[in-house]
């Protein structure tokens, strides 16, 4: 710490702070005088100071340790220890399920809510303890056990304690969900599906969300309550996209397809799911389209009237609508064509040959959904795509059938397209492999030319062929080549002949009829 000033230290007040500079004014003999006087207590100020600095330091750790020990006791106060036993979580959704259940009438959606927090919350804090005693069965268990539970969906054994509190907190959030007087509005169901999802149980999403199409509405009328029915067809009866994705995430993590496919089918499958993304999605174009006409029209007056002087304005006008309709006309198609046909987000579900381009575009989360349940079940290295086998797979294919899509086509597999490159690349080399021992037996047969002729100007007779037949002389050849000419000319004369005279008795008949 800087050391205090002694003179600051003395000062109490202003007024005393300005008695130095009237006595320096003062004459020399009489501040002489005055001098010791002031340094006396001077000093007398600065020898209490330490004691004034010492308690008050001493107070003020005192009221620290004071602050502290009034913290410590106020903590646990107000941050209560949470619960960590399975048996405890379950008790505590149950009791909020029961005290829901307890009330009479359409409960306030303030009350549902809270109910299905409290089973959320005890779903949070169970998680963790699934997570980690999956964790130690698969660290305890051989690599082949842990491997066939994950392909086949087997649960993992774990304790039953935490298989109890599991069961019981999944059943008391169906109880406040399923409840006829509850009605049904997206937050209840993405509360209900994040508490399915932390507990691994997707058995019970695919009946929950055809009971949000289809559940009545309750309401009250003369005193009673009255159910209204609710079209599950409508545009407002659909799952949305995020909640949908949340369930199926939650049955593949628990490697249930039955429940994979069910979600699908009760989500993305529905017609009111395509009729909230028709609305959602088409709106604004199909606006834009309608008044396209319009602006055509408008754009084409205005050129006809200030943009040209060489036409009358209706032709000019005509003109500038076909113009410019033909050019939206065209780019619209083929940006139209390439948004609806293209295939980079596909991985290993596309769609059959022939299935038409609304068709694709309104059930295209449903091939995704499908393409995401296959790489999950499926190999997860790309070169043994198509190896899959058991009757879950080809149940899986036959399904996809079914709904207008192929699963692992041919020509769109990576591993497929390079074996044929490889093997095109390799046709050429086996045929001239092939080529080459003919044309090598085949040389020798034949003797050369020049050794033909040397033994004609020697006299000795031409050698003959491997079979005994004599070669070949070049004057002989000449002489055949020129009998094969003279007996083509011949028939060509004797087909004129017989040209000629079929049209003199053409021509005679001709003239006896006329």
């Amino acid at each position: 710490m800087r050391r205090a000033n002694p003179r600051q230290v003395g000062f109490i007040c202003h007024s005393c702070a300005s008695l130095p500079a009237q006595a320096s004014r003062q004459p020399f003999p009489s501040r002489i005088l005055s001098s010791a006087p002031r340094q006396i207590a001077q000093s007398s100020v600065w020898r209490s100071t330490p004691a004034r600095w010492a308690t008050s330091v001493s107070a003020s750790r005192a009221d620290a340790e004071a602050d502290a020990e009034a913290n410590e006791k106020a903590v646990p106060a107000s941050t209560p220890r949470p619960l960590t036993d399975a048996s405890q979580l379950a008790n505590v959704a149950e009791d909020s399920c029961n005290k829901f259940l307890s009330v009479d009438g359409i409960p306030a959606k303030q009350l549902t809510a809270a109910a299905l927090q409290s089973c959320l919350r005890a779903a949070s804090a169970l998680h963790p303890q699934l997570k980690r005693a999956e964790a130690q069965f698969k660290a305890s268990a051989s690599k082949l056990v842990s491997l066939g539970a994950e392909r086949t969906g087997a649960r993992v054994p774990i304790d039953a304690k935490l298989v109890d509190a599991t069961s019981r907190i999944s059943h008391a959030a169906y109880a406040i969900i399923s409840n006829p007087n509850v009605e049904m509005t997206p937050e209840f169901l993405e509360l209900y599906v994040a508490i399915q999802s932390q507990l691994g149980q997707p058995e019970s999403l695919p009946a929950v969300f055809e009971l949000y199409a289809n559940k009545p509405k309750p309401v009250v009328k003369n005193g009673q309550i009255a159910y209204l029915k609710q079209n599950p067809n409508a545009a407002a009866r659909a799952i949305e996209p995020a909640v949908a994705d949340m369930a199926l995430q939650a049955a593949i993590d628990a490697k249930n397809l039955d429940s994979a496919l069910g979600i699908i089918e009760a989500s993305y499958s529905l017609p009111a799911f395509k009729r909230q993304k028709l609305i959602k999605h088409g709106t604004a174009p199909a606006i834009g389209l309608a008044t396209l006409p319009f602006g055509i029209f408008g754009l084409s007056t205005a050129y006809a009237s200030y943009w040209q002087n060489t036409m009358d304005i209706s032709t000019a006008t005509g003109i500038g609508v076909a113009g410019i309709s033909g050019y939206f006309l065209v780019i619209g198609s083929l940006g139209m064509i390439a948004k609806l046909s293209h295939k980079d987000q596909m991985k290993r579900v596309t769609w059959t040959p022939g299935t038409p381009l609304r068709y694709r575009w309104l059930r295209e989360e449903e091939r995704a959904a499908l393409d995401k349940v296959a790489c999950a079940w499926g190999f997860k290295e790309p070169w043994r795509h198509g190896e899959e086998m058991g009757p879950e797979w080809e149940g899986l294919k036959e399904y996809m059938g079914y709904r207008q899509m192929l699963l692992d086509r041919v020509e769109f597999m990576e591993e497929q397209q390079q074996q044929q490159q490889h093997q095109q690349h390799e046709a050429p080399s086996t045929e001239v492999t092939l080529a080459l021992p003919m044309a090598v037996s085949v040389a020798p047969s034949t003797p050369p030319q020049q050794e033909i002729v040397d033994a004609e100007m020697s006299g000795v007779p031409a050698p003959e062929a491997e079979d005994g037949v004599a070669a070949p002389v070049e004057g002989q050849e000449e002489e055949e080549e020129e009998e094969e000419e003279e007996e083509i000319k011949s028939e060509v004369r004797d087909l004129q002949e017989d040209v000629d005279d079929d049209q003199a008795v053409f021509e005679h008949q001709l003239d006896s009829t006329m």
